[in-house]
């Protein structure tokens, strides 16, 4: 059953409107609106039109939305239990609950990164209306009662195919899971509890987007960075160049910055990002989280957030990221051991670890010294108009997919962005759209990610199939006047991740909202982008999306062989750092309360052996997974098994492979949510998965 609490996205980011016309009181029809919402486009203009332009089309919009979603529900609780079928029934609720998903998720979106506050704020107060809605409409006990009584009765007569099954057994999951089978004064207090956290969710990543942390420091302290990044600084009153905390400018910063003091001060800046204000809230979210967690009968929010996962219970993933966390002390040990051994100068130990400001430095320049690889020299090699049409071109080959880029189209809510129009190869056939918003700017989110605005269905009953539309976020160096953007490898990983995102989203086309796209176990849906990464550590991958920005040339063996080597370097911190996350996420959401700095700093302690504290920096105040996934961030390293099995047999047969692509397609890809898991990875793997790939990419023995 689609979720009515949620955005149907990863990371809950999309805007389209144009600025220019932001006070515009044009409206959309209530014709044109339902046939957006159900995916009836017939060009990129009805496409760019699923967003409003004006506070008022807001507005607008909200009102039809609800006026639709009253009128689906009273029909369905309307009908005499006699004539209750599938399609009456479960079908008409899920799709009803889809098309008032289209208008949350395009909302969430525009609250999230549009450059005008006005409709940004407009945003943020439609989506509590929407999901106070939600709450109290497509989870009243009412429609649970008919829908229920649906299952018990004419369900068990009529014909289903095996996803249907799956979805009434799913949807009955969901409505106990939201509190339909308590009694009527605990519903009261659920409700509550859920309309309470609704909100400090969007106060908490509210708190994050709009963050303007930064530092300022003269030119002497920023010695080490590029010329180049110095001459995308702003300068303040006094003079000293701003460096603000963006991922770019971090990682500028903290990997080549000579100056102890300024590595400190950003690392610091960023770690108390949203801090103190997003303390009281996470502090808020997980006492009613667990309060919640018990109304509904379960230990505690934890227990809760993984039942209806792969892992099932807490128990199983917390032995999973404990188990890697003790099989990696000794490959980070041994990292330890040669970093520490070949200190820069001005940096030292305390205590015998590493100060958290000095890792990425120390690590940095040991690579340049040990492996002659400098992560900026690589970037020369991938200018974003080649790396794009590069990525483009092994996504099209692989899946059998034909795309249209269109920059800057009419209508669209910046400069920087464009769309990708997407066909089945050799046909006219549109299965989607795809936005790519890729640079940094204010108050727009701050990392990379994928978000969905409408997943794929299949064509039945005479109406055609409805196309994906998603976006892809993230925030790359922008190009100057001297200089094309450059990407980091680890940008292109990134960007490779993030449109797999949107190739599952494309192509999980199914008969059911609710399992369409990448609409999949929370613990699942990471396994296509993981895999997908895999494609950038490839030789031959490497060599024919990369090109210098002067001379043409791609990388080098050599080069490459250096870069590969490096893969498995520090692979022992990664983890380490990974799993503290992990547990932490596990720790905060076990209980009723607790002190958020005294977990933090202990788990931290425990898990990452060598990097030391700093006390000073609240890094939970930003940890927006904490409120987006959770107790389950654990899904990032139990997913990545899976991906890298799959990447493995993929491996063997071809990346380019357009035969075995559409193997994937058929047993993974396209099925979307509608099947579980363990299934779809036996299908496409003739076997159980097994760790044996992840291990060896570890650099550790299977």
């Amino acid at each position: 059953m689609q979720k009515p609490l949620g955005i149907v996205s990863l990371c809950l980011c999309l805007t389209v409107a144009s600025s220019c016309c932001i006070w515009s009181t044009k409206m959309v029809s209530k014709e044109r609106y339902a046939k957006m919402v159900r995916g009836s486009f017939h060009s990129l203009a009805d496409v760019l039109a699923l967003f409003p332009t004006s506070v008022v089309d807001v507005e607008n919009r909200v009102t039809l939305a609800l006026d639709e979603a009253k009128k689906d529900i009273a029909s369905i609780i309307g009908l005499t239990p006699v004539d209750r079928t599938f399609d009456n029934t479960a079908r008409a609720l899920d799709e009803a609950q889809a098309r008032f998903g289209v208008t949350q998720n395009v909302l969430w979106a525009i609250k999230s990164v549009h450059p005008d506050e006005s409709l940004r704020d407009a945003c943020q107060a439609s989506m509590l209306r929407l999901q106070n809605f939600a709450i109290d409409s497509f989870l009243h006990v009412d429609l649970y009662h008919v829908f229920k009584s649906y299952v018990d009765g004419n369900a068990k007569s009529e014909i289903l195919n095996s996803e249907q099954q799956y979805f009434l057994q799913e949807s009955m999951k969901d409505f106990r899971r939201a509190g339909l089978h308590v009694s009527p004064d605990e519903l009261v207090l659920v409700k509550k509890l859920q309309k309470e956290l609704a909100e400090l969710g969007l106060r908490f990543s509210t708190n994050v987007a709009v963050d303007k942390s930064s530092i300022s420091v003269s030119r002497d302290e920023l010695s080490g960075v590029s010329d180049h990044f110095i001459k995308t600084l702003n300068l303040d009153s006094s003079g000293k160049h701003v460096v603000r905390c963006d991922y770019p400018s971090v990682a500028e910063v903290g990997k080549h910055c000579s100056v102890e003091s300024t590595r400190r001060l950003l690392s610091r800046a960023f770690g108390n990002r949203a801090y103190p204000a997003n303390k009281s809230i996470l502090e808020s979210i997980i006492s009613k989280r667990h309060e919640l967690a018990n109304l509904l009968g379960f230990e505690t929010y934890a227990h809760f957030d993984l039942d209806n996962q792969m892992a099932k219970n807490p128990s199983v993933g917390k032995k999973f990221i404990e188990d890697l966390a003790r099989r990696v002390e000794q490959k980070e040990l041994s990292e330890f051991a040669l970093l520490s051994d070949e200190l820069p100068i001005g940096v030292s130990l305390v205590d015998g670890k590493f100060k958290s400001w000095d890792f990425g430095y120390v690590n940095q320049q040991y690579k340049k010294k040990h492996f002659a690889v400098d992560d900026r020299e690589i970037a020369e090699y991938f200018t974003m108009e080649k790396t794009i049409a590069g990525i483009f071109d092994i996504y099209q080959k692989f899946l059998g997919l034909d795309f249209v880029l269109v920059e800057g189209p009419e209508g669209i809510w910046h400069d920087d962005a464009s769309v990708i129009e997407v066909r089945k190869s050799g046909s006219d056939s549109i299965v989607g759209y795809i936005f790519l918003d890729l640079y940094p700017r204010d108050n727009k989110y701050a990392h990379a990610c994928c978000g969905s605005i409408m997943s794929p269905l299949k064509a039945r009953d005479g109406l055609g199939e409805v196309p994906s539309v998603a976006v892809v976020i993230a925030n790359f160096p922008k190009s100057t006047p001297d200089r094309p953007s450059l990407l980091k490898h680890s940008d292109v990983t990134t960007f490779f991740h993030e449109f797999g995102h949107a190739m599952h989203n494309l192509l999980g086309r199914v008969e059911m909202p609710s399992f369409a796209g990448y609409n999949t176990k929370t613990d699942f849906v990471e396994v296509p982008s993981q895999m997908f990464e895999e494609w950038m550590w490839d030789k031959g991958v490497l060599r024919a999306i990369s090109a210098h920005y002067k001379t043409g040339e791609p990388l080098s063996d050599e080069l490459i062989d250096k870069m590969l080597a490096l893969k498995k370097f520090d692979s022992g911190y990664f983890v380490q750092r990974q799993c503290f996350y992990a547990l932490l996420s596990f720790a905060y959401f076990s209980g009723p309360s607790g002190d958020l700095d005294y977990i933090n700093r202990s788990l931290y302690e425990h898990v990452i052996k060598h990097i030391a504290f700093d006390d000073q920096m609240h890094g939970y105040a930003s940890f927006g997974h904490l409120t987006g996934y959770g107790a389950k961030y654990y899904s990032y390293l139990w997913s990545k098994v899976f991906a890298l099995d799959l990447f493995d047999t993929i491996r063997t047969h071809g990346l380019l492979n357009e035969e075995i692509g559409h193997t994937l397609i058929r047993t993974v890809l396209g099925r979307g949510g509608s099947v579980e898991p363990d299934i779809l990875l036996h299908d496409f793997l003739g076997r159980e998965s097994n760790q044996d790939a992840f291990l060896r990419d570890l650099g550790l023995d299977s």
